[in-house]
This record gives C-alpha cells, structure tokens and sequence, in this order.
C-alpha cells in the first residue's frame, strides 16, 4: 500500500472520538491489511503531523435479518491515533 489515501479510509465521528480529540487522539476507519507502521506513515504524510502510537481495532460485520433471508453487515477496522505532544491538531476534525 503505497498511497496513504488507501490506508485511511474516513474519520469517525462520534461523540466519544470528538471528546478523545482533547488528548490529541483521532479515530479512523482504515484498510484491513494496514498494519500500525502503514497507518502511522499514511497520518503523518496526509496531515503533516507527528505520531506517537497507533492503537487498532478490528470489528467483525453483526449478523441481521429481513425476514427469512439472513445477511452479514461490512467488517472493519478502527485505528486510533495520537499526536506527539508538540504536533499540531488536524485541521480536518476543526470544524465539527
């Protein structure tokens, strides 16, 4: 994966990853094959910012129904990342 645009695929926002920004820690939902050392690289070239750790998370899809038929929803995974204490805040997460 040479493109840091294809190992970070969104943000997430929700009201715990907006208060974790606080503490210089954003969440993102990134290619199941990266590894911590691709989506420390990928963070660092997008955003210019400096990383100190990556923490990652995968998600397996639930199980849901529509009446007989019986579906799967998308697995995922979730990377949360902090900033070096003299790094600058994203500038993406301002305005939300």
């Amino acid at each position: 994966m040479t493109n840091p645009h294809d190992v970070i695929i969104r943000p997430v926002v929700t009201e715990r990853s907006m208060t974790e920004m606080a503490n210089k820690k954003y969440t993102f939902v990134v290619d199941k094959k990266a590894n911590k050392t691709e989506i420390k690289k990928a963070v660092e070239a997008i955003f210019d910012v400096k990383v100190e750790k990556v923490n990652t998370l995968n998600y397996d899809g639930k199980v849901k129904r529509m009446g007989r038929t019986q579906g799967r929803t998308a697995s995922f995974k979730k990377a949360v990342v902090k900033l070096t204490e003299g790094s600058k805040d994203i500038e993406f997460f301002q305005g939300m």
